[in-house]
């Protein structure tokens, strides 16, 4: 089967708005096993808009379009459709009813044109949207499918994953389902894990393995195709078994989790408290951990300490670390995290100090990090970094280095215990 994405919005063309949707949409078929051989683009306009849907129908087998399903009149994606197909647009009741809800709850009065979004090609498949207003749906026309996904990559994405997805089965003219895992991996680069595994990808054809990398981490897709639930499983399981043989130590986790979530997670399930001695970092380690509900069972407090003084006079680092050492050592990551496990009487504590950027300090390079763990063996630990990137990314890398740390020395104290 051979795929088109037609991307619709005016904002789209003028660069007002970045076209992430295609590249969801191209990565996403390409590991199930539907090539994509042309994407347009098309502004807020039916002539141009029906001048590229006969195209794609005369050269296409699955044309998925996203945007124009709004309520403004510049929304004309279903309404090209259906005058291009000869079908009517019927209001879904579902969709309806979900709408009329939404403004309820809110005490808002609802517009007339709210009611559009509701509308949809007479005799699709509706597809539901959890996280909108507008649904989906797909559309048969000379043996091609036609699919219309909402434009918010909010909304688009979990319906494609959670709607769509289930029903390209059927659209492929098979008799199998498809299931996918993701595999999480941290603390090595995408090259690395490839060079790795590269054998293992090469040679795979069911379950299929997509590595995509993503904000410093890096992902492998497995996809399998069976009728069989039991074997799609065992399936992922060897798969998955000869790829954490060769490269385990740095799987964390699964399809849509975090470190941080991880972290969290392991955090509860051994009822281990934790406290936080933040610098450089200024807080967001303890920000990210207590976005979890539940978090104050685990999480006793922290300590932004950004100034030298407050490192000494709040947090009670010693006055010679700071006078021989400096505040971007070794030896005050270690303090720091100390005297963290005792002022919050914690189990564990970690902490962050070191050079955000842009400048140097103390005659470090920017990107030099320590990050210190009290409280997991017997004596603290430190893990020294040298990180590349803007300011932004290199806190937000050493936040991920730091969970990840945690859980893997988590992982060798349970086995102490």
């Amino acid at each position: 089967m051979n795929a088109e994405l037609i991307s619709v919005g005016s904002e789209l063309l003028l660069g007002q708005i970045v076209n992430t949707n295609a590249a969801f949409l191209s990565q996403e078929l390409a590991i199930v096993g539907i090539d994509v051989f042309y994407q347009t683009t098309v502004g807020d306009n039916d002539s141009r808009l029906t001048v590229s849907l006969k195209q794609a129908i005369s050269r296409s087998d699955l044309i998925i379009i996203t945007g124009g399903l709004g309520p403004t009149k510049d929304d004309l994606t279903k309404e090209t459709l259906a005058s291009l197909v000869g079908k009517k647009l019927v209001h879904h009741e579902k969709s309806l009813h979900n709408i009329k809800s939404y403004f309820q709850k809110r005490n808002r009065p609802m517009s007339d044109n709210n009611r559009k979004q509701a509308l949809v090609i007479e005799g699709s498949n509706v597809l539901d949207n959890d996280y909108g207003m507008a649904p989906g749906m797909i559309v048969s026309v000379n043996g091609t499918k036609i699919v219309l996904l909402p434009g918010p990559p909010q909304e688009m994405k979990p319906m494609f994953l959670n709607h769509l997805l289930p029903e390209l089965s059927n659209l492929l003219g098979e008799q199998t389902s498809i299931t996918s895992r993701v595999l999480r991996f941290f603390d090595i680069g995408e090259s690395q894990l490839e060079t790795d595994l590269l054998d293992i990808i090469e040679s795979q054809t069911n379950p299929t393995i997509a590595p995509l990398a993503n904000e410093g981490e890096v992902t492998l897709r497995l996809t399998v195709k069976h009728a069989s639930k039991a074997e799609q499983k065992r399936l992922l399981d060897e798969t998955e078994e000869r790829i954490t043989n060769r490269v385990g130590q740095y799987l964390y986790g699964y399809d849509d989790t975090s470190l941080m979530e991880q972290l969290f997670l392991q955090l509860q399930e051994k009822r281990c408290t934790i406290a936080t001695a933040e610098s450089f970092t200024g807080g967001k380690f303890s920000s990210m951990l207590t976005s979890f509900s539940g978090v104050s069972s685990v999480f006793r407090g922290g300590t932004v300490s950004y100034a030298t003084d407050v490192k000494e006079n709040v947090l009670g680092v010693s006055k010679e670390v700071i006078m021989n050492y400096g505040v971007i050592s070794m030896q005050c990551a270690l303090e720091m995290a100390s005297c963290a496990k005792k002022q919050y009487d914690t189990d564990i504590a970690i902490s962050f100090t070191g050079v955000a950027g842009p400048g140097k300090q103390e005659g470090k390079e920017p990107g030099t990090i320590y990050i210190g763990i009290a409280g997991l063996s017997k004596d603290p630990l430190c893990y020294g970094l040298n990180l590349d990137g803007r300011r932004e990314a290199v806190r937000d890398r050493a936040i991920k280095y730091g969970c990840f740390y945690l859980l893997n020395e988590m992982k060798r104290w349970n086995k102490a215990e």
